[in-house]
């Protein structure tokens, strides 16, 4: 092994004369002529993030190739590891450890994947180890003894013509550049629509297919399950069966690996999954898509923490692959790609829209309750409740209900727009009863508030999410079948029949033919939520609930109720009007001009203050960063924010992985965690 300085700290061969080795111990003999392989040993260490140089046996010499798993002794513990690269002779001048045991001849770590493996680390300041353990799922030996290696003979996909793609302005073109081997970026916002031959999973499913008819392969990622089912479904329409494979987080250990060889071996070219199925070893990839880049289920909750973007944006450059970024949303970080160059946009004509998009009513907060006793007893405007009525003689009405649970934070009084510290531009909130707003970032108190919007000092925390809706709506509409869908009890879809589907965000089922109408209540409760995107996500969950909607040439109503009529809030204009664009350069502007992301780099650390202290002190930070709090958290655990430019993003990442590296090196207890670019810095 090399690595000088470290003989303190790992019980490592001294260095002799190379020509003249020893046998180590509970390895084999081995000669001067044997190859070094150098291995990425998994210590889970920051400081010992790189290749460590091994001698091969010649009993595992052609067995132990770039890629495959060993078993190597480091610090006196057998341990994992991924060859990288063999070579002649070794860099280190001292003597070699030899190689204990070959675990698998199969090559599961590909060039292109510790590449953007790599790049993943560099980029959230994390350690490569970290990120081989998301992107790598474990040996399975049963798994490879059952599968073959050489792959099935499948029939070419047929080529047709998208209907899908030919209702977007530049998606035919998009198609015929994929297939001809080029390499589009794009983020495409998708028109609503009930029919299964124009809907999103038919989008991603012929963007497949037109890299497959190119000789390529392809990634889709999508946020959960639900979303896998359905893309899966759309692929077997489109390219039949063979040619693809599930690759999810939630599969038992055996499956996953199994569909991880399929896709190593050859034998589909095509992925579907989550988050994990972004760093699928896909020969010659030639397409990278996610669907709605705002699911916080794309975020990684393990370190580095990356984000299916970033990884998607990483995995195309490497291999030259198409990048497609779809959703009915567009997030500021992709609005702010759009603007740089990095992707092109692509929607449907406003004429398109205009039909396929159900009529939005906004229905007064508070306001023009229910004419009718029963739907007062159900706390529903009475525009809801009548649109109800009326869409249930015609078939299945989705209510969509907020989340209870959302942290309460602080807007305007009067025109609700979130309010913001006037020093960092962080959400302002409450960290009890009787305390003035404080800064959930820097910590300021403000004493004198200012909308600066409309100019008003008052100020409203937010509403919490409906109580009992299913039974009151049950109440409301006797004898009507009342169905609910969230957490525990997700259904996946429901027929063309009327009734009442009571839904949290996120859990809508698919209903066939499409919802004859949707009710969006107690719009405050997203809006008011205390992240830094609460209006983007607000607009996503919306949108969700609409595109499975009929569109307004069929009927379909939208009811917005719990928002203000005396004020304009972004979000609802947006809806109202379909208009994801201007939302998010609106989003994307307002960021730039307070330095929030994605026109910022930002990091977090977490910890015991004197542990932050330290960090700080410790780092090398650049003039353009900025150290905002300490701030609590919980406990003694406290939180800094640090903001860069853009430019600077990389110096305050790498500073961040060194600030890892010499705690872990020095062997420090003290937890404390670092995240780069949170979605939501005071979260």
């Amino acid at each position: 092994m090399t690595g000088p300085g470290e003989g303190t700290q790992l019980e490592l061969i001294q260095p002799s004369v190379r020509s003249r080795p020893k046998p180590v111990s509970g390895g084999e003999p081995v000669t001067e002529t044997d190859p070094v392989a150098s291995v990425l040993v998994d210590t889970g260490l920051a400081h010992l993030d790189r290749p460590f140089e091994y001698l091969v046996p010649a009993a595992m010499a052609d067995g132990v190739a770039p890629g495959v798993r060993v078993k190597v002794r480091f610090a006196g513990q057998d341990l994992d590891g991924f060859v990288v690269s063999r070579a002649a002779d070794a860099e280190h001048e001292g003597r070699l450890a030899v190689i204990r045991r070959l675990v698998s001849p199969e090559p599961v770590l590909t060039p292109s994947v510790l590449e953007a493996a790599r790049a993943v680390a560099r980029r959230q300041g994390g350690v490569v180890g970290d990120v081989l353990r998301l992107a790598v799922p474990p040996r399975h030996a049963a798994a490879e003894k059952a599968l073959p290696v050489d792959a099935p003979e499948t029939e070419p996909p047929e080529t047709v013509d998208s209907l899908a793609w030919s209702r977007y302005a530049g998606g035919p073109a998009f198609l015929s550049h994929l297939t001809s081997g080029g390499s589009p970026a794009a983020s495409l916002l998708a028109a609503p629509t009930v029919e299964p031959d124009e809907d999103w999973p038919r989008l991603l499913a012929d963007a497949a297919a037109a890299a497959l008819a190119g000789g390529r392969g392809s990634i889709l990622v999508v946020p959960d399950g639900r979303d896998v089912a359905r893309v899966e479904e759309a692929l077997t329409r489109r390219v039949g069966k063979g040619h693809h494979v599930r690759l999810t987080a939630d599969q038992g250990p055996q499956a996953r690996y199994t569909a991880y060889l399929k896709v190593l071996r050859g034998h589909v070219r095509i992925v579907v999954g989550t988050r994990a199925a972004t760093f699928a070893p896909v020969h010659d990839l030639g397409l990278v898509a996610w669907w709605d880049d705002g699911d916080d289920l794309h975020d990684e909750p393990r370190a580095p923490y990356p984000h299916v973007r970033e990884v998607a944006r990483i995995r195309a450059g490497i291999e030259g692959a198409a990048l497609l970024g779809a959703g009915f949303t567009r997030t500021a970080a992709v609005a702010q790609w759009c603007a740089d160059g990095v992707v092109v946009p692509l929607g449907a004509d406003r004429s398109l829209l205009r039909r396929v998009v159900a009529r939005v009513r906004v229905a007064g907060e508070g306001a023009d309750l229910a004419r009718d006793p029963a739907a007062a007893r159900a706390h529903l405007p009475s525009a809801a409740w009548q649109a109800a009525k009326e869409a249930l003689e015609r078939g299945p009405v989705l209510v969509q209900v907020p989340r209870r649970g959302y942290l309460p934070t602080l807007s305007c009084q009067d025109c609700r727009r979130p309010a913001r510290c006037r020093i960092c531009a962080g959400p302002l909130g409450l960290r009890g009863p009787g305390q003035p707003p404080t800064c959930r970032w820097c910590g300021a108190v403000e004493t004198r508030f200012e909308c600066p919007n409309c100019g008003s000092p008052r100020l409203r925390s937010s509403v919490v999410g409906a109580r009992r809706t299913a039974e009151e709506l049950g109440r409301a509409f006797p004898g009507v079948p009342v169905a609910t869908s969230g957490a525990g009890n997700v259904v996946d879809h429901v027929d063309d029949r009327p009734r009442l589907v009571i839904s949290t965000p996120g859990a809508e089922p698919v209903a066939e033919g499409g919802y004859a109408a949707c009710l969006l209540l107690d719009a405050w409760a997203l809006l008011d939520r205390s992240s830094m995107d609460a209006g983007e996500e607000a607009l996503r969950r919306w949108m969700g609930a609409v595109g499975l909607t009929r569109g307004a040439a069929d009927g379909g109503l939208v009811v917005l109720a719990g928002a203000p009529s005396h004020a304009t809030v972004p979000a609802v204009e947006a809806l109202v009007r379909w208009d994801p664009v201007w939302f998010a350069d609106r989003e994307l502007e307002e960021r730039r001009q307070l330095s929030l992301p994605p026109t910022s780099r930002v990091a977090t650390l977490t910890g015991p203050r004197a542990a932050l202290r330290s960090a700080v002190d410790e780092m090398r930070l650049g003039s353009s960063v900025r150290v905002l709090g300490p701030l609590p958290v919980e406990g003694e655990t406290e939180r800094l924010v640090l903001t860069t430019t853009l430019a600077d993003g990389p110096e305050l990442a790498a500073e961040v992985a060194a600030m890892r590296a010499r705690r872990s090196a020095r062997k420090d207890t003290a937890p404390l965690v670092a995240r780069l670019d949170p979605r939501d810095p005071a979260g």
